[in-house]
């Protein structure tokens, strides 16, 4: 942990794909706390804004303060179009990642990751950090330099063992080549290791720049793992403790899987994290999950904990991602008493619990669901696996039926009710493809926490006049004594 600035109170969370965006991670590191990027399949994310018209020239700005502008030059030829894209015509697709990513997707990951930063930190020296999912692996080293190029303060990993990334962060902060070990279903210990290897020398070509290196924050589930992580020689700076409230992927219950009558799994007190044994790991950590309120900080804080990470009540401010519409739609059922939101453990590919709001017009809706027609044209969230010869093949359960079962060889229970993350979640922040034959748009998925205590206090709080409350009103409303 770095020694010359006091550890954050206040983590941002780092939700969805672009919902925490730059404008919401530079508004909460305005105010002195930890504002954090999602860095979810950003080299779509930029690809997309380019095709929309880049509204304030922000991408290309970012771009423009890119070290290598050839690569920049390159990106914008490719996406940028000039007062956007019509409405029905699709957006041209990113290629997918595989274990042998080709130059184009590279220097595109790359360069996006450094947009997502740059654009965050601009203008001020407020902190500010990224967050990846361990489970979409494929392109965590591209990602990774890229955040690093634009001097990104924290680097914070969870849906998964995040052991491989303090090395790997040391490692590219020397420009160094470096690999991550990649899981294939179906490979036996007769087969050769599986890894996706960066050498960043293709992206500086001899011309490396000078980078610092991030904090690393591992999010964590049990004090198992904490502690695991921290006994390693290249050991995380601090961990993010996730309960199972929290929104987005949760781990599983470390139980029998068991149930409820939603079909939710039930957690017990084997997932409670003992603090006292955290707090005697030694390294600092923030609580998530419920623990988003004033109160809750004053708890966290009383139980050893450097502060708390927040998710949901920064996801319905005004600088989130979130599309207006859908945002005020969603506040409407807050503050009448009627949000709902399921942890469903069969909506996410990656076999994790996902908490999904319930609302009209999303996937959360089973007519919309149903009416969807499966197609798996991102490839975030694919496994790569063993092919009959051999090879390594890339399958999503989320994807039509016939390509997932028969031609792949998965399990088609597998397929039953998952949806597709990747083409929900970029709609929630209005980045939809539009499908040419059937004419319409994807549709969102939304995610989020059980707890709207904040959320509701904020409503309320707010003045008449304005349709959102902000970022520095949840910072406010946290920090301030309750007298206020």
């Amino acid at each position: 942990m770095a020694a010359h600035r006091l550890p954050p109170r206040i983590i941002q969370g780092g939700m969805g794909v672009a919902i925490s965006g730059w404008g919401l991670a530079r508004a909460v590191a305005l105010r002195g706390e930890l504002g954090v990027v999602s860095g979810t399949i950003l080299e779509v994310v930029l690809a997309r804004r380019l095709q929309l018209g880049d509204e304030g020239g922000h991408m290309r700005r970012a771009l423009r303060s890119f070290p290598f502008p050839d690569i920049a030059e390159r990106i914008i030829d490719t996406y940028f179009v000039a007062g956007g894209k019509p409405s029905d015509v699709p957006f041209k697709n990113v290629r997918t990642f595989t274990v042998e990513p080709d130059q184009g997707l590279q220097e595109l990951t790359v360069a996006a990751n450094f947009v997502e930063v740059f654009l965050a930190k601009e203008g001020h020296d407020g902190r500010v950090g990224i967050n990846y999912l361990r489970k979409i692996e494929l392109p965590i080293p591209w990602s990774l330099y890229g955040a690093m190029l634009a001097g990104v303060d924290y680097v914070i990993v969870g849906a998964g063992n995040p052991k491989d990334l303090p090395p790997m962060i040391n490692r590219l902060a020397r420009h160094e080549p470096v690999e991550l070990s990649v899981r294939v279903q179906g490979l036996t210990s007769a087969d050769a290791d599986v890894a996706v290897r960066f050498d960043p020398a293709v992206i500086h070509r001899g011309r490396p720049t000078a980078i610092a290196r991030p904090d690393f924050l591992g999010i964590v589930a049990s004090v198992d793992l904490a502690a695991g992580l921290a006994a390693l020689p290249e050991a995380p700076d601090g961990f993010v403790v996730e309960a199972p409230t929290a929104g987005g992927h949760n781990a599983p219950p470390r139980g029998p899987r068991v149930t409820d009558d939603l079909g939710q799994p039930i957690y017990d007190q084997r997932d409670e994290v003992d603090l006292a044994a955290l707090r005697d790991i030694g390294l600092p950590f923030w609580l998530a999950g419920s623990f988003g309120t004033r109160e809750g900080l004053r708890r966290a804080v009383a139980e050893g904990a450097a502060g708390i990470q927040l998710g949901t009540a920064f996801a319905f401010s005004a600088e989130s991602g979130l599309l207006p519409n859908l945002k005020a739609r969603i506040l409407e059922q807050v503050v009448n008493g009627g949000v709902e939101v399921l942890a469903d453990w069969r909506a996410s590919p990656t076999g994790f619990p996902f908490r999904v709001l319930q609302i009209e017009q999303s996937l959360s809706d089973p007519k919309v669901y149903e009416g969807r027609r499966r197609v798996c044209d991102l490839g975030a969230l694919r496994a790569p696996y063993k092919t009959d010869s051999g090879n390594i093949g890339y399958r999503c359960p989320a994807e039509p039926l016939v390509a997932y079962s028969r031609v792949k060889g998965g399990r088609e229970q597998n397929t039953e009710g998952r949806a597709c993350l990747c083409n929900g979640l970029l709609a929630t922040a209005g980045l939809p493809q539009y499908r040419v034959k059937a004419a319409y748009e994807e549709p969102p998925i939304v995610t989020a926490g059980s707890d709207f205590r904040a959320v509701n206090e904020l409503m309320a709080r707010k003045p008449a006049d304005r349709p959102f409350y902000t970022a520095a009103d949840v910072i406010d409303y946290l920090t301030q004594p309750t007298s206020v």
